[in-house]
């Protein structure tokens, strides 16, 4: 399951983010959204987890609690409409 992560304090990299996650579970994969010119974390980022159970009580420990003064947000992520879109295949010869 992918899960929607924002509110984390600023000085949290994608290391942090991974290690306070596999608290509760099995990690495949964390990071926060950065900006593209800058590098810096734009403020939110994903976390994903194979194991459903896990990130659901992942999501009610950790939903809405305070990390270094600041409310931290993390719930399921939905996919926006319209950006659903195939993998694009780059092996393809033309």
């Amino acid at each position: 399951m992918k899960l929607f992560i924002a509110g984390f304090p600023n000085d949290f990299d994608d290391t942090d983010l991974r290690e306070m996650f596999e608290l509760y579970g099995t990690v495949t994969s964390a990071g926060f959204v950065t900006d593209r010119a800058t590098g810096k974390s734009k403020g939110f980022g994903f976390i994903e987890m194979p194991d459903n159970t896990e990130a659901l009580e992942t999501i009610g420990i950790l939903n809405g609690t305070r990390i270094k003064g600041k409310q931290v947000s993390v719930q399921k992520a939905e996919e926006r409409p319209g950006q659903s879109r195939p993998a694009k295949n780059f092996n393809r010869r033309y």
